[in-house]
């Protein structure tokens, strides 16, 4: 069932942030200070979205675990910044809250999902639940709505398949695909459609690499083997763009995801899908479709901007979404930084007017 977020009211925003899951623990972080302002600043009529992959490397282990220690500061640094904030709060899952992928990531997930509502005191605000893939749907306004999608569940290993019980919306894959475009034809608000891997990206798992990244391709292995391997070192990162590890666009898996979706999404002008996954601000355009992805809040990697993109930042940081008086749709790109508290305003513009 669908849930209601402040019906009927014109003004909302959104603050999109993905891979915030290795803040600095020895001090302030500067992007959850920059978003905590923020939100602070905003009132009862907004939203702050997580958007995966919120407790590096493997998620949340389970109590025995001699790792559970540093998840929970992990997680709790981010959990603190909420406290006060008085708008709606949710939180998704990415690859590494699935252990990485690796086996028994349902556990995890579902740990992660009742440790972080308990935290908060608050329920329903893990979304898709229990490990489904969803798809989950949140009304903001008359004319605005979120449907939050569980993309991991198509690449998870182990997935036999996962989740799909008693607890979940969908039964089967087709299930699913046949609920969410029953939710995007069902009224009128237009949707921002939020999962936490990218569509298209100019970056690493979309098979864009820096001329760095090809000459010292062992820095994959160890940041700091800065061995130059010119020519050969190309050949991991081409293998990356067309054959793809799980976690790439590429990967067979995550590429038949996506075509399905894209199937989907071209049926509806002006449909916004949010992901994060790398670690970078990007928004893409294609064919009347707003690709945004936000998954710079640890850290900050290469992306490229490309004839479909609007922007890319290869920063730290994250979006806003403004709905306005008139139904404008609003876009910001914020970049934190410990010498401007207030954040590095890098883009504002209009993406479209909801009908």
């Amino acid at each position: 069932m669908a849930q209601e977020s402040n019906k009927n009211i014109g003004i909302h925003k959104i603050f999109l942030i993905g891979d915030t899951g290795k803040p600095n623990l020895h001090g302030k972080d500067e992007v959850l200070e920059l978003l905590k302002n923020k939100l602070l600043e905003s009132d009862k009529n907004s939203t702050v979205i997580f958007l995966g992959d919120n407790i590096y490397p493997n998620g949340l282990p389970s109590i025995q675990d001699e790792k559970r220690k540093l998840a929970e500061k992990r997680i709790n640094k981010q959990l603190d910044i909420l406290k006060e904030y008085k708008g709606s709060i949710y939180f998704i899952s990415g690859n590494h809250d699935w252990n990485k992928g690796k086996g028994g990531g349902l556990e995890y997930v579902k740990r992660q999902e009742e440790y972080i509502q308990n935290y908060l005191g608050k329920s329903n605000i893990y979304l898709p639940p229990h490990g489904c893939p969803g798809p989950e749907e949140v009304f903001v306004n008359d004319g605005l709505k979120l449907i939050f999608i569980n993309t991991q569940w198509w690449v998870q290993k182990g997935k036999t398949p996962i989740g799909l019980k008693d607890k979940c919306k969908a039964q089967s894959e087709d299930h699913f695909f046949n609920l969410l475009d029953e939710m995007l034809l069902r009224d009128k608000r237009k949707a921002i459609v939020i999962g936490h891997h990218p569509l298209y990206s100019k970056a690493m798992h979309g098979g864009v690499f820096s001329a760095k990244q090809h000459i010292f391709p062992l820095r994959f292995v160890h940041k700091h083997l800065y061995i130059p391997l010119p020519g050969a070192g190309s050949i991991y990162p081409l293998y990356r763009r067309f054959f793809g590890v799980v976690e790439d666009i590429s990967y067979p898996p995550y590429r038949r995801m996506k075509k399905k979706l894209l199937s989907i999404f071209k049926k509806h002008k002006d449909l916004i899908y949010v992901s994060g996954h790398d670690h970078n601000l990007q928004y893409i355009k294609k064919s009347h479709q707003h690709y945004l992805i936000s998954g710079s809040g640890s850290k900050a990697a290469y992306a490229r901007r490309g004839k479909s993109s609007v922007f890319s930042f290869t920063v730290k940081g994250f979006l806003q979404l403004n709905l306005n008086q008139g139904n404008t749709l609003e876009i910001l790109a914020w970049e934190a930084n410990k010498f401007y508290p207030q954040g590095n305003l890098l883009y504002k513009n209009s993406i479209h007017t909801i009908d």
